[in-house]
């Protein structure tokens, strides 16, 4: 007899059943240690079922799940392709290339290193009018807004990104008011502030315009894109409930869409090891798709520097790539009714909405920003996120974990994006402080390869993140020969490597005949040993969740202080 797959079923298992065999597997560990807390205050649980979303979110998971299919005010996935050029001759080359390659918004900072002119500006309009365009400029006086003047009928979407409403030429078409909480999220904000603020640059922006349908046809969010894949899916789906429960306060019972543009983040960006920026666009750009943005822009891998063409090139197949080979862009709203993204979409919701409100209740976003709240805030929220990159509880790969110490930092700075507050600027200048010294450094490898490898291999790892390549001392069996490698030996600093018992035999061992203007450290915690060990002149410790920044930093003076 033939079994179809049809007929076959599996037995479902609750959340208490599947709770009961975890613990089982812990071993002795705390259930709690499964969840995990975002950098947003929100709790994430290690499973999700339909019975919790249900319970948690009732009849508002379908009302939920209908209005994010419903406010998506463009079809598909359009390319933005940001244009660059040192010249006008090479801007406007850069720019015809990029749309005969796949670019579907033509992306512009207004801040180019050439001027704007009649003839230039002339030119730039016929682009804009055949074309969808998002042009960055710093107020009504800068001298790019003066092409909206020169414009035709445009055939595509365009959108005005400033700090305030542009007036010239708003229409249906042209937007001029922009929520764009990228700079916000430039400065450190999370996902929930950078989902309040964008309510509140609307709340402002409306009041200003007075008609809410005036201001809905000329407004538009723009949003950054952060490495935390399922957040920031989570993050522009959220948007849309926000925007309905926006316009209901408004009155509006059937709510317009509106057009959402995101960008990847730069704050994860880095200069040493600047490929990894490719993966890291990537998952952006793929984050940004199936969240329902409807044009994105992938800043090029070495655009903190000096992006070529053929960097450029790449970041625009990157969003191509995802266009046309994933076919997320056919399918409306891709993670909806997973009961994890359902659930940290609502969550997201529930804390913006109390925080803009709370924004509101303040005097809105310009009293906010004047008390020094606002910043403050941010400052909160970067510390937080910088923190966890220091003791890598947030991986920034090539850059706290997985680091090439070869990799050279650019002293090329690129000043549209000087400002930006990266996660990996410390560690950057660690390497080029480190240079500048260029110590001699080693690891003292105590005991059988087996025994110390792991700690080895753990310190190589943590000094690899400031560019430095440790010396090793091989497999050193005895105390003898020890203390003889370190009397011997030429290094500024030096880090023990070995398991417990065997440390706490060799350190005292050492400590008693340490050359002098020798660093001496030690790999591990050893809290009942440190006062002693310091005391007789151990300089400290190296370990997991240390703050890697703040040691090498401390090393750093330390060796300075010697070598002077």
């Amino acid at each position: 007899m033939s079994i179809q797959m049809k007929d076959i079923q599996f037995p479902s298992a609750s959340y208490e059943e599947w709770k009961e065999q975890a613990i089982k597997a812990l071993k002795g560990k705390p259930f709690e240690t499964l969840f995990t807390k975002t950098v947003e205050g929100v709790t994430l649980e290690p499973l999700y079922t339909q019975e919790m979303l249900v319970d948690k979110l009732g009849e508002q998971l379908e009302k939920q799940i209908s209005t994010i299919r419903s406010l998506k005010a463009t079809k598909g996935f359009k390319v933005a392709q940001q244009i660059y050029g040192k010249t006008s001759s090479e801007f406007f080359k850069l720019l015809q290339d990029s749309i005969e390659k796949g670019n579907d918004c033509l992306t512009i900072d207004s801040r180019v290193s050439f001027a704007w002119n009649e003839e230039n500006l002339t030119q730039l309009a016929k682009f804009l009018t055949e074309n969808s365009f998002k042009i960055y400029v710093e107020n009504e006086n800068d001298p790019i807004s003066e092409v909206l003047n020169k414009l035709e009928e445009p055939t595509g979407n365009g959108f005005i990104i400033a700090k305030e409403p542009i007036t010239q030429r708003a229409s249906h078409k042209l937007r001029t008011v922009s929520g764009n909480t990228v700079p916000f999220h430039n400065d450190g904000a999370n996902a929930i502030q950078e989902l309040a603020l964008s309510l509140a640059l609307a709340s402002k922006y409306a009041e200003q315009e007075g008609d809410f349908e005036s201001f809905t046809n000329k407004f538009f969010v723009n949003f950054a894109i952060d490495t935390q894949f399922f957040s920031e899916i989570a993050k522009l789906r959220a948007f849309k409930v926000l925007w309905k429960a926006f316009t209901k306060a408004y009155g509006v019972e059937e709510a317009a869409s509106i057009p959402v543009l995101a960008e990847v983040s730069l704050r994860s960006y880095t200069k040493a090891d600047e490929y990894v920026n490719l993966l890291r666009a990537g998952n952006e750009a793929l984050a940004a798709l199936i969240g329902g943005a409807e044009y994105f822009t992938v800043h090029p891998h070495d655009c903190l520097t000096n992006p070529t063409e053929k960097s450029i090139r790449i970041a625009r197949n990157v969003s191509l790539v995802l266009k046309e080979e994933s076919y997320v862009e056919n399918v409306l709203d891709a993670s909806g009714g997973s009961y994890f993204i359902e659930s940290l979409t609502a969550e997201f919701v529930k804390k913006a909405w109390g925080l803009f409100l709370s924004i509101e209740k303040a005097g809105g976003i310009d009293a906010y920003i004047q008390s020094g709240k606002l910043q403050a805030d941010l400052n909160d929220a970067y510390e937080s996120r910088l923190n966890a990159v220091k003791t890598r509880k947030h991986s920034l790969i090539g850059t706290n974990i997985y680091a090439n110490p070869s990799d050279e930092v650019s002293t090329v700075t690129n000043a549209l994006f000087a400002h930006i507050k990266r996660l990996a600027i410390p560690f950057e200048n660690l390497r080029s402080n480190y240079k500048l010294l260029q110590p001699s450094i080693a690891i003292l490898t105590f005991g059988a390869l087996k025994d110390f490898k792991p700690r080895a291999d753990f310190v190589e790892g943590f000094l690899a993140t400031a560019g430095i390549v440790p010396e090793k001392s091989g497999e050193i069996l005895n105390l003898e020969a020890a203390k003889k490698w370190l009397e011997n030996s030429n290094y500024d600093y030096v880090v023990i490597a070995a398991k417990d018992e065997d440390a706490k035999l060799l350190v005292p061992a050492l400590l008693d005949t340490i050359p002098e203007g020798l660093l001496l450290d030690v790999a591990g915690k050893y809290k009942e040993e440190q006062e002693e060990w310091q005391a007789k002149g151990l300089n400290g410790f190296i370990f997991a969740g240390q703050n890697i920044v703040e040691k090498l930093t401390e090393v750093l003076e330390s060796l300075k202080g010697v070598q002077q």
